[in-house]
């Protein structure tokens, strides 16, 4: 199978519906979940570990497994930079902006870095230990890149059924609290003074599953045997019911009409409670059935965002955070300095897009000659006999 620009255009598509709900705009809270109990999170996290799985493993059966581990850290060292180079524009202009000035909402992201201090927080935050709101969800993304390899060879030694196993053992143990365990037993072990919601809001032991899941699919889809059209066919009314289901429950919780209470376990956003998988299979199964209505959505644009998801993500996040400090003492932008902050941010995803799209471009006009003068694999250059004399 072929990667397929719809997807790629999709992991745009979330990219900006990440951006407008993280932006302090009214438009936030209209494209807060507005398809059910499931976010562009659960989306960017699944495509990205979808590409993952095929992308390394293609590159470890044609160049190795030595190869696809070295491509696969570099990658994630590049990352881990853009992550450090986001917390000191954040430790050293918005906490200093906002330590001399009235900026309540970026105050309130970096509480545990005017109580700790700027050393400890950055060497925390350097250790991937605290994550900062808006910037958690980067660190548990480096940690599930660097353990991609292994869990790859892993696969190939054993077989996924373990991998998948232990992934959802983890799952399980997270939605009754085993990160707070882990948290506890950190503090009498080793002194860990982070408070536990300055961990980040996303529960690590919760979440690794859904990554797994994702590379796995893209290890199928890889290998040829990943029968998504099939899965969706079959189970097209059923999904569309769950959907609808899962539709009308939030927004009659919106509405005030229907109570969650104690099922919100379920459809917790942050340990990824089951409720939340089923919506997102089902909403999944139905843009599989009816894909062709996806393919109008892969414009270059959206193509290249997607393409370019890492670097896009954090200008994302620097967009954000930009936006707050502007933000002042106001809850919220509206009206025309809402549409300008949108249409700004926008720009800075699109014109990131462009610019490692042609960065690549260029890159393969210089590989290209050598690329032509390599024999396929599994050859050798043979050379012309020699003419008699």
């Amino acid at each position: 199978m072929q990667r397929r620009l719809e997807l790629d255009a999709l992991r745009g598509l979330m990219l900006v519906w990440i951006t407008f709900t993280h932006l302090p705009t009214t438009l936030s809270r209209y494209v807060n979940q507005p398809f059910g109990f499931f976010a562009a999170t659960e989306g960017f996290i699944f495509l990205s570990a979808l590409f993952t799985g095929l992308i390394y493993f293609r590159l470890a059966e044609r160049n190795g497994v030595a190869a696809m581990c070295r491509k696969l850290w570099l990658r994630t060292g590049r990352l881990y930079c853009y992550h450090l180079s986001l917390l000191l524009l954040a430790f050293l202009g918005g906490a200093r902006i906002a330590a001399h000035s009235y900026r309540p909402a970026v105050h309130n992201l970096l509480d545990f870095y005017f109580a700790a201090g700027r050393v400890r927080a950055f060497l925390d935050a350097a250790l991937l230990l605290y994550r900062p709101p808006l910037l958690d969800i980067l660190p548990i993304y480096i940690i599930f890149l660097a353990l991609t390899p292994f869990a790859l060879i892993l696969a190939r030694r054993m077989a996924w059924k373990y991998i998948l196993g232990g992934g959802f053992v983890f799952w399980l143990f997270a939605q009754f609290g085993f990160r707070r365990l882990i948290h506890d037993l950190l503090g009498r072990v080793f002194g860990l003074q982070i408070p536990l919601n300055e961990m980040g809001a996303f529960d690590l032991w919760a979440w690794q599953f859904w990554w797994i899941v994702g590379v796995w699919l893209g290890v199928r889809w890889a290998k040829g045997n990943l029968q998504l059209d099939l899965w969706a066919r079959r189970v097209t009314v059923p999904a569309f019911l769950v959907a609808l289901f899962f539709l009308g429950l939030r927004y009659g919780e919106i509405a005030g009409v229907v109570g969650i209470g104690r099922f919100a376990v379920l459809l917790n956003k942050w340990s990824f409670g089951l409720g939340r998988m089923i919506d997102f299979a089902a909403v999944a199964a139905l843009a599989i059935r009816f894909q062709a209505f996806l393919k109008p959505l892969a414009i270059r644009p959206l193509v290249m965002m997607g393409q370019a998801s890492l670097e896009v993500f954090c200008v994302h996040l620097l967009c954000v955070f930009s936006a707050l400090i502007l933000l002042g003492g106001r809850p919220i932008f509206s009206g025309w300095q809402a549409a300008v902050v949108v249409v700004i941010s926008v720009s800075a995803l699109l014109v990131t897009g462009q610019v490692i799209a042609s960065r690549r471009a260029r890159k393969r006009e210089r590989l290209a000659p050598q690329i032509q003068a390599v024999p396929p694999s599994g050859y050798e250059k043979v050379p012309a006999p020699e003419k008699a004399a």
